[in-house]
C-alpha cells in the first residue's frame, strides 16, 4: 500500500532531468577544469575515466537499482537490507543536510553577484574612493579592485575564524533570497521540481554554448585551449593525480547523497535503471569537459590581455627613454626591438626595471572553486566588450547549476524524515519543507558573519569528503555481500529483463569497493600529512587560508 501511495514522476524526461541536475553541479564549471590544468592537461582525463568506468558508474547504477526495486529512500532501503544498516541512511541524511547548508550559502554569494552584474561599469571593475573622497581606497589600490570587492564589498572577512565579526546584512539578504527560491521549488516535492528542472537544467547548457561560441571568438582562447590540454605524461607518475581524479568522478555524481536513491524510488519498479544510470554518468562527465572549453578560451584570453598589457607599458618605457616615434615598437616587433636595444645598450635596458611578460605565468595563475568564479572569471569578464551581460549570463548558469544540485540535497533529507517518522503525518510536505528551509537558513547564519568563508571552507572540506567515501563503501557492502549478489542480480533482472553483465558483477564484487577502500586510505593519509591532527579539526587549515587571503588583500 505503501508503494502505490508513493509519488510518481509525470514522465521519465522529468526524472532523467532531476538526476542530471542533481550530478551536473558548480563543481563541474569550477572544480573539473581546474584539475585538468594543473595535473597534465590532457593527460588527467585517463585517471578520470578510470575512475569513472570502474568507480563511478558501477555505483551511480547500484544507487538507482536500489531505490528503484525498494520503492524507499536511502533510510528505508538499508533498513530493509537490514535493520543494523539504517546508519548508512541517517549518515546519508546528515551529510546532506549540513551539504545544503553551505553550498546554498555558495549561491547566496552567486546572488549577491548577480545583482551587481547589472551595474555599468561593473563594481569590481574599479577602486572606490576613500571617506575623504580625495583618492582611491588604498586597502583597494594595494590590492585589485576584484579581490577588495570580493573579500571587502562581499564577504567584508575578517583577519581569521576566531574573529567572527557582525552579520553582513546584505549577505542574509541574499541568503533569505537563496533559500526562498529552493522553497518554492521544492514545496511540492517532485510534482514542482519536476517542472522546476525543465528550465534548471536545460538553460545552463544552453549558457555554456554561448559562452563557447564567444569564448573561441576571443584573442588568446587558442592559448588557454593549448595549456589546458596539451597532455603532460609525467605527471601521471604522481599519485594525488589519480587520487584527485577518484574523488572528482565520485563526488561529481552525487553519490552517496541519498537523493539519487529517493529519485529513483519514484519510478515505476519496470525501467531501465542500467540505461538511466549509463545516460547520467556519460553526460555529467560531458559536461565537465564541454564546460573547460569556454572557461579556459576566456581564461587565455584574460593571459593574453594581461601579457599585451604588460608589454604595452614595456614599450611606453622604451619609447620614452629611447626617444621612438609612436608605434616604432610594437606588439609584434617588441622582441626584436627588445634584443636590439638590449645588445647596444645593455647598461641602459637593464636600469629601465623593464617588466618581465610571459604568457606563460599569467596562464600558471591557476584557480578553483571560489576563486575562478569570483576572482578570476569575474576579472575577464571585465575585458570582455559588453562586461554586463557575459556576468549576469555567467551567474545566472550558476544559480541554476547550484538550484538543481540542491534539489537533490533537501529531497536526501526530507523523504528520510518521513520514513523515520519524526513528524506527525497529518504534517503536509509543504509546511516541512517550509520548517527545513527556516531551520537551514537559521543554521547558515554562521556563513554570514565575517568568519563565514572560513567556516564554509571548513563545511566543504570535513563534511563532503570522508564521511561520503565511508558510506558509499558501506552501500556496496550491504547490497552485494550482504542482501547477496544473486538476490540483487534477480531483482535487476526483473526490472530491466536482463542480468547483469560480467562487467557490473567485476566491479560490484571487487573492483568499486577496492577502489573505494584504497581512495579513502590515501585521502584520510593525505590530509593527516597536511593536518597531523586529522580527523580531529586543525585550525592550521583555516590558518593557512587566512594567509592566502591576506596576501591577496592587503589589509591585516
Amino acid at each position: 500500500d505503501e508503494k502505490q501511495r508513493r509519488p510518481k514522476w509525470d514522465n521519465k524526461v522529468q526524472y532523467m532531468l532531476t538526476c542530471i541536475g542533481f550530478a551536473v553541479g558548480i563543481g563541474n564549471v569550477w572544480r573539473f577544469p581546474y584539475l585538468c590544468q594543473i595535473y597534465g592537461g590532457g593527460a588527467f582525463l585517463i585517471p578520470y575515466l578510470i575512475a569513472l568506468v570502474f568507480e563511478g558508474l558501477p555505483l551511480l547504477y547500484l544507487e538507482l537499482a536500489i531505490g528503484q526495486r525498494l520503492r524507499k529512500s536511502s533510510i528505508g532501503v538499508w533498513t530493509s537490507i537490514s535493520p543494523l544498516l539504517g546508519g548508512v541512511g541517517i549518515g546519508s541524511m546528515i551529510v546532506s543536510f549540513l551539504v545544503s547548508m553551505f553550498y546554498n550559502t555558495i549561491l547566496a554569494w552567486v546572488l549577491w553577484y548577480l545583482f551587481h552584474s547589472f551595474q555599468e561599469p561593473l563594481p569590481w571593475s574599479y577602486c572606490p574612493l576613500n571617506e575623504n573622497l580625495t583618492g582611491f581606497n588604498e586597502e583597494c589600490e594595494k590590492s585589485t579592485p576584484v579581490n577588495y570587492f570580493w573579500y571587502r564589498e562581499t564577504l567584508n572577512i575578517t583577519p581569521n575564524i576566531e574573529t567572527s565579526g557582525s552579520l553582513q546584512w546584505w549577505l542574509v539578504v541574499c541568503l533569505a533570497s537563496a533559500w526562498s527560491i529552493v522553497y518554492i521549488c521544492f514545496i511540492k516535492g517532485i510534482d514542482s521540481v519536476g517542472k522546476a528542472v525543465y528550465v534548471t537544467t536545460t538553460f545552463p547548457y544552453l549558457v555554456l554554448t554561448i559562452f563557447l561560441v564567444r569564448g573561441l571568438t576571443l584573442p588568446g582562447a587558442t592559448d588557454g585551449l593549448a595549456y589546458l590540454f596539451t597532455p603532460d605524461w609525467e605527471i601521471l607518475k604522481n599519485p594525488q593525480v589519480w587520487l584527485d581524479a577518484a574523488t572528482q568522478i565520485f563526488f561529481s555524481l552525487s553519490v552517496a547523497f541519498g537523493g539519487l536513491i529517493s529519485f529513483s524510488s519514484y519510478n515505476s519498479e519496470r525501467n531501465d535503471c542500467e540505461r538511466d544510470a549509463v545516460l547520467v554518468g556519460v553526460i555529467n562527465s560531458a559536461t565537465s569537459l564541454y564546460a573547460s572549453i569556454p572557461i579556459f578560451s576566456i581564461l587565455g584570453f584574460k593571459a593574453r590581455s594581461a601579457f599585451n598589457s604588460c608589454l604595452e607599458r614595456n614599450i611606453l618605457t622604451l619609447t620614452n627613454h629611447f626617444e621612438f616615434s609612436d608605434q616604432n615598437v610594437t606588439l609584434e616587433n617588441y622582441d626584436q626591438w627588445y634584443n636590439h636595444l638590449n645588445e647596444k645598450f645593455p647598461d641602459q635596458v637593464q636600469n629601465l626595471n623593464l617588466r618581465e611578460c610571459d604568457l606563460q605565468t599569467f596562464l600558471d595563475q591557476s584557480a578553483s572553486g571560489t576563486g575562478l568564479a569570483f576572482i578570476v572569471f569575474t576579472e575577464a569578464v571585465i575585458e570582455m566588450p559588453g562586461s554586463q551581460v557575459w556576468a549576469v549570463l555567467f551567474f545566472v548558469m550558476l544559480f541554476s547549476l547550484g538550484l538543481s544540485s540542491m534539489f537533490g540535497n533537501l529531497e536526501g533529507v526530507i523523504t528520510p524524515i518521513r520514513e523515520l517518522h519524526l513528524v506527525p503525518k497529518m504534517i503536509p510536505n509543504e509546511l516541512l519543507s517550509g520548517i527545513l528551509c527556516l531551520i537551514s537558513f537559521g543554521v547558515a547564519l554562521i556563513f554570514s558573519l565575517g568568519s563565514g568563508n572560513y567556516w564554509v571552507e571548513v563545511f566543504n572540506g570535513y563534511v563532503g569528503s570522508v564521511p561520503l567515501l565511508i558510506i558509499a563503501f558501506f552501500e556496496i557492502i550491504s547490497v552485494i555481500y550482504i542482501r547477496g549478489m544473486k538476490t540483487f542480480s534477480d531483482d535487476i533482472y526483473l526490472m530491466t529483463g536482463r542480468r547483469p553483465n560480467i562487467y557490473w558483477k567485476a566491479c560490484w564484487l571487487v573492483i568499486s569497493p577496492l577502489m573505494l577502500l584504497v581512495v579513502l586510505v590515501a585521502y584520510v593519509i593525505v590530509q593527516a600529512q597536511k593536518h597531523p591532527t586529522y580527523p580531529t579539526w586543525n585550525p592550521s587549515y583555516v590558518s593557512k587560508l587566512s594567509e592566502k587571503i591576506q596576501k591577496s588583500l592587503y589589509v591585516f
